[in-house]
């Protein structure tokens, strides 16, 4: 066999795989009903954890949603099946709920989890393609997760069914977490590190604060505005009242509009004469990100931080948020 028709096997059983799981999460969709939405309801009115538990392929997509679970605000935890049986079972609680993910329904330590489960009051979710299982018949709710085939050309390794429960799980952790009203800033809380944490980070870690803030009075004359701008070296200076208040601010542009406009010396004017009334302003827990796309937006490249007063707190420059790598 040439190498050309090795890639183009390759590809083509690539394709197939893509296919059948794809028909097999679609496959879904047409199943979903009431049992779905008392599934996120048992979630939702959960005062412990969401636990979820498996076995074999089915236990490391569980142990995928668990994690899922837990990033969008559901504290979550995963339960190895066979581990529970020889001492984690004390890591159930009264008040927990159990996700079980069984594609046959009768795995065997998962059936052997029913009697310590319900004695807990604990309520039984069930991911499988067999509800009249053993597993099935115990449960509170059963979501199908049943498949026509597996993607495996043998159609024996868990491939299509992996893949359904995967999505399942990924479904109910969405839709919770829009009942619990999870936006944004939430989920920055959750995922303080790597390029994910950098791109949720609040300004408020960014901003230059306290004596490198640049801010003068109305009444400074623009000789020192010049000096506080330079001596900053952020291209600006904040203009505001004496209890921080913000007036306005004055940009490097704003001094080249001024020494266009005015016939006057610019330096006999006051900082009030050259400023830019009402500024763009954020607050300090605004997202790193969204004060990028607001300076790209704006065509500016800082933003002035201010509380919920008006009071001046700080300056967020784009070169700041350069250095995160947001893009």
């Amino acid at each position: 066999m040439s190498r050309e028709e090795r890639v183009k096997m390759a590809i083509e059983s690539a394709k197939r795989v893509f296919q059948v799981e794809s028909e097999a999460i679609i496959g879904l969709i047409e199943r979903l009903d009431a049992r779905f939405e008392k599934a996120v309801d048992i979630l939702y009115s959960c005062k412990g954890r969401a636990v979820v538990t498996g076995l074999g392929k089915s236990g490391l997509i569980g142990r995928k949603v668990a994690a899922t679970f837990s990033s969008m605000g559901t504290p979550s935890l995963f339960l190895h099946a066979a581990d529970a049986l020889h001492g984690d079972l004390g890591m159930l609680a009264a008040g927990d709920v159990l996700v079980a993910i069984s594609a046959s329904g009768e795995t065997q330590e998962l059936i052997d989890l029913i009697e310590p489960v319900k004695r807990l009051g604990i309520p039984l979710i069930t991911l499988t393609a067999f509800a009249n299982s053993p597993l099935g018949a115990a449960s509170d709710v059963v979501l199908d997760i049943s498949v026509k085939e597996e993607a495996c050309t043998l159609n024996l390794a868990p491939t299509s069914s992996t893949a359904a429960a995967l999505a399942m799980g990924d479904a109910l952790a969405v839709v919770l977490a829009e009942r619990r009203d999870f936006q944004e800033h939430d989920f920055a809380a959750l995922h303080p590190g790597g390029r994910l944490g950098k791109k949720l980070r609040r300004i408020e870690s960014l901003m230059h604060t306290g004596d490198d803030l640049p801010r003068v009075l109305p009444t400074t004359k623009m000789p020192d505005v010049i000096y506080e701008m330079s001596r900053k070296g952020l291209g600006l200076t904040a203009v505001t009242k004496p209890d921080g208040r913000l007036l306005g601010i004055i940009t490097d542009g704003d001094l080249r509009r001024v020494m266009q406009r005015r016939k006057q010396n610019v330096l006999d004017l006051a900082a009030i004469d050259c400023m830019t009334k009402k500024p763009v302003t954020l607050a300090r827990t605004e997202l790193a990100a969204a004060a990028l796309r607001l300076m790209e937006e704006k065509k500016i490249t800082s933003v002035i931080v201010v509380d919920n007063a008006g009071r001046l707190e700080g300056v967020v420059h784009i070169h700041d948020l350069w250095t995160l790598q947001l893009f």
